[in-house]
């Protein structure tokens, strides 16, 4: 499970192995979430200010997230995506 960034002490993560509909997971402490690639939370648990960080992180980076997940399916290695300044 590739780790694509980090900021503020999220983890972002994307499996290789995983379903649709495209989406990354959310790693905070003992917090974990799945979010697709609209910024929304589509399961999991994480505190609200760290939502809104990693919602507003995708927004920026929809299309490199979205090339990450093509290159996950086709099982090749992924591209780190800038974290939040």
């Amino acid at each position: 499970m590739p780790t694509i960034s980090m900021f503020y002490g999220i983890i972002i993560r994307m499996y290789y192995d995983d379903h649709n509909p495209p989406h990354f997971h959310a790693f905070f402490g003992e917090y974990k979430a799945t979010f697709n690639f609209e910024g929304e939370l589509i399961d999991g648990n994480m505190p609200n200010s760290k939502i809104k960080l990693i919602s507003a992180w995708a927004l920026i980076h929809k299309e490199d997230l979205m090339a990450n997940w093509k290159l996950a399916k086709d099982n090749e290695s992924l591209y780190n995506i800038n974290p939040l300044n």
